[in-house]
């Protein structure tokens, strides 16, 4: 039978990998309270659709960062892809230069940067970061991703420590000993230099450090994480480009809350100074549409790529992102939205539900 929703590829995910792969891509922090509540806050928006509109012709490309994108769906930065498919990262590059969207790089990607890069050489890749002790390496793996054409550096902020996913525990998986002995260096250093353990993530970077990003880089800086006004607004005051809400899948604090729900709180608080987007919770058409009525300028999916992965590799990934593209100009021509911009928040009410 052919998979027809995002569910369906999650469905088939989880018959086909293994139980602590499956365990570490769909786990959350403690109770999963988050990680459930990404999508159950979708379900609380009703849409307002609007009739008698000429929709024969509909259009959902849109910019990012000043770059053209054929819908605002990309992918979010989820690493070790070699976990789900043997090409890992370099299938997921691929696909989402075929399917026209941006793909966010992690910097634990289980393939060297430059293979990614020569993977989609015309596709729009942005690089995730967490930010290291070793201030030197910070600034080795941010030049190394400017000079191999990723356009925009995203650092992820809600992670100082990671967080208590009790199914990691479970299965004894442990992160830092299994999954994250990575050498981030280049290949060229590699074979030049002894063998480089990687550091824990560095709890000590805060609003201050973000000067000497800006120093050592001219790409647009995005913070990934934010949640509420108060950073929102020191995201303005730090002259960072944009911010993706986002509580990281429900995988590092549980109870805070969902990210469409923050969402609202943090457009309106860099009031236009920057572009917001979302990742959370994303599985239909619908939550795409409900994003960008809220002021997202463009949503990005975590887990579902992964699914997509575990399917058909490059192909899974860009039927997951075709399927969603699909359902996203159905929601636009239902609810007479010729083009991206015409989509605004008197589409959606909150349910009393």
């Amino acid at each position: 039978m052919p998979l027809v929703c995002l569910t369906d590829f999650q469905a088939y995910a989880q018959e086909h990998l293994s139980k602590s792969t499956w365990d570490f891509i769909e786990g959350g922090a403690d109770e999963c309270f988050t990680r459930d509540d990404n999508m159950a806050a979708f379900k609380k928006i009703r849409l307002r659709p609007r009739y008698l509109r000429d929709v024969q012709e509909v259009d959902t490309r849109t910019t990012v960062q000043g770059e053209e994108i054929t819908a605002p769906i990309g992918i979010a930065p989820t690493g070790f892809h070699c976990l789900v498919w043997p090409d890992g990262e370099m299938s997921t590059a691929r696909a989402a230069q075929a399917a026209g969207v941006c793909y966010v790089t992690s910097i634990y990607a289980s393939c060297p940067l430059e293979d990614i890069a020569a993977a989609a050489p015309r596709g729009l890749k942005w690089f995730q970061l967490y930010m290291q002790p070793d201030k030197q390496l910070n600034k080795q793996l941010v030049q190394r991703a400017e000079s191999l054409g990723f356009r925009a550096l995203v650092i992820t902020v809600d992670a100082p420590k990671i967080g208590n996913r009790r199914r990691d525990f479970r299965n004894q998986l442990n992160l830092k000993m299994n999954l994250l002995l990575k050498d981030l260096r280049s290949p060229k250093e590699r074979n030049s230099m002894p063998y480089f353990q990687m550091s824990p993530i560095d709890s000590s970077f805060c609003w201050n450090d973000l000067s000497w990003l800006q120093s050592i880089s001219r790409l647009p800086i995005i913070l990934k994480g934010i949640l509420t006004k108060e950073d929102a607004e020191l995201a303005v005051k730090h002259n960072v480009h944009g911010i993706i809400v986002s509580n990281h899948g429900g995988r590092q604090l549980d109870d805070v809350p969902a990210s469409i729900d923050a969402l609202t709180e943090v457009v309106a608080a860099v009031k236009g100074k920057m572009e917001v987007y979302l990742d959370g919770g994303i599985r239909t058409g619908n939550d795409v549409l409900k994003a960008l009525a809220l002021g997202a300028k463009c949503v990005f999916l975590g887990r579902p790529v992964l699914w997509g992965l575990a399917y058909k590799g490059e192909h899974g990934v860009e039927e997951v992102l075709n399927l969603i593209k699909n359902e996203f100009h159905t929601s636009m021509t239902l609810t007479g939205c010729r083009s991206v911009a015409e989509i605004s928040q008197d589409l959606v009410q909150f349910s009393r539900l």
